[in-house]
């Protein structure tokens, strides 16, 4: 995630990000230079007129309005998601502090066994659940509190599950063996049971795409709007309908790009949330809280 002060307007403009974009639309750019060059060279060849070849202007205008309409709620509902998904993790970081917190508070000092456990356990869940909302849990990048962790967790496929699944008996060991009382492991169920529901919404976001069709239409609509500019432009502009066409054709397809990229929050492009500096952020947290 791209971390900037929006006061800034010149940064803001010159932006690295800005070349990204421009170098993934660059090949639509230069083949709709191309294309209508070559409407450009045909028209002035074959000498044609406005009363033969009549220009398109209003019916653009009209469509314009039409798929200004469609964007905006493209690029709204792809912010809905991001947002929703920022709102997952702020629970994230929330229910391992009063998870945490609680655990300081009910487990001895003394103790240092299960607080160790605990503090790697808690960091181990949310690092599993990053990975799984990407590509999968790396065993490798968690911090195993016993020696046979690893091994048990490979006959898992859901491995944040199952990291739950232990801090679950773990605490239930501790209630039985009477460390906790009825009412603290009550108390701790609250959050045990956060974890599972926001993995559950951020899998929900993960899982479940823009429509089908509603993605389909609106990119056959851009082809089709931006196929037909230079018929709408020539009339009046000439040669100079080429750099029309490509900074129209430039600005809809960025905002189609932007709301691609962050309709999946949970990746690793630079628009996606920062998942990863708020794991960190949350394991120093978890240290902090029961091992200080």
């Amino acid at each position: 995630m791209i971390n900037y002060n929006p006061k800034v307007w010149f940064s803001l403009i010159f932006h690295s990000y800005s070349k990204h974009v421009m170098r993934t639309l660059l090949p639509v750019l230069i083949f709709m230079a191309l294309f209508t060059f070559a409407v450009e060279v045909i028209y002035d060849v074959f000498e044609l007129e406005e009363k033969n070849f009549p220009g398109t202007i209003a019916m653009h205008s009209l469509l314009g309005i039409v798929l200004g309409l469609f964007l905006v709620f493209r690029i709204n509902s792809a912010y809905d998601r991001w947002w929703e998904g920022r709102k997952m993790w702020g629970g994230m970081v929330n229910s391992t502090r009063n998870f945490a917190l609680k655990l300081n508070a009910y487990i001895s000092k003394e103790d240092h066994e299960e607080r160790e456990w605990f503090a790697k356990m808690i960091p181990n869940f949310i690092i599993a659940t990053k990975e799984h909302l990407r590509k999968g849990t790396q065993i490798s990048e968690l911090d195993p509190p016993t020696d046979d962790f690893v091994n048990i967790l490979k006959k898992y496929k859901h491995k944040p599950n199952h990291i739950s699944a232990m801090m679950y008996n773990r605490v239930n060991e501790l209630y039985k063996k009477g460390d906790f009382s009825g009412y603290q492991l009550m108390n701790l169920d609250k959050e045990l049971k956060d974890f599972t529901d926001l993995i559950g919404a951020c899998e929900r976001i993960k899982n479940t795409p823009i429509p089908y069709s509603y993605s389909m239409y609106i990119k056959k609509f851009l082809f089709i709007y931006v196929i037909t500019l230079p018929f709408a432009f020539i009339n009046n502009f000439g040669y100079y309908t080429e750099i029309i066409v490509v900074l129209i054709t430039f600005v809809l397809l960025s905002v189609e790009l932007i709301a691609e990229e962050i309709e999946d929050p949970f990746g690793t492009d630079v628009n996606d949330l920062p998942t990863d500096e708020l794991a960190d952020k949350i394991k120093d947290n978890v240290e902090e809280i029961l091992l200080a």
